[in-house]
């Protein structure tokens, strides 16, 4: 990342540039953990969305990741290609398709999760932690309000 002493404060203090810059160091942090689970950070989201109890269909997963279907579909391909999940017809409904994590998935899942909690750590490191704690409560209020 480059260095911010060449912005000026009315840019660096803007909340929209805090977390952008925030999420790019986190993402920097995370890919490297993530790239032995042969996973990028967006297909460990999908992992954890349908790992999250019984299968869901590709809908579903759009519609709670705020993913257009389109790009579901081909990030549920990634996956399956990998050997992570699978595609099964819901039961009543032929057209409809349930995503559900293979051994493998499950197994990917549970390491991405430890990786994640490892980043996130690292971000959050300089922090006390009860502030890193507000942090985290204080945006997920902030989401939450949506």
């Amino acid at each position: 990342m480059s260095s911010d002493l060449e912005a000026p404060p009315a840019v660096t203090r803007r909340l929209g540039y805090l977390l952008k810059r925030a999420q790019a160091r986190l993402a920097e942090l995370a890919e490297p953990l993530y790239e032995p689970l042969g996973v990028t950070g967006r297909q460990l989201a999908l992992l954890a969305l349908f790992g999250d109890g019984p299968g869901q269909s590709q809908q579903d997963g759009a519609a709670r990741l705020g993913v257009d279907r389109t790009t579901m579909v081909a990030l549920v391909d990634e996956l399956e290609a990998k050997g992570l999940v699978r595609r099964e017809v819901a039961p009543g409904d032929r057209r409809k398709r349930l995503v559900t994590l293979t051994g493998d998935g499950e197994r990917v899942r549970e390491a991405g999760e430890e990786a994640t909690r490892r980043a996130e750590a690292l971000l959050l490191a300089p922090l006390a932690a009860e502030d890193a704690e507000g942090l985290r409560s204080a945006l997920e209020r902030v989401v939450r309000a949506e």
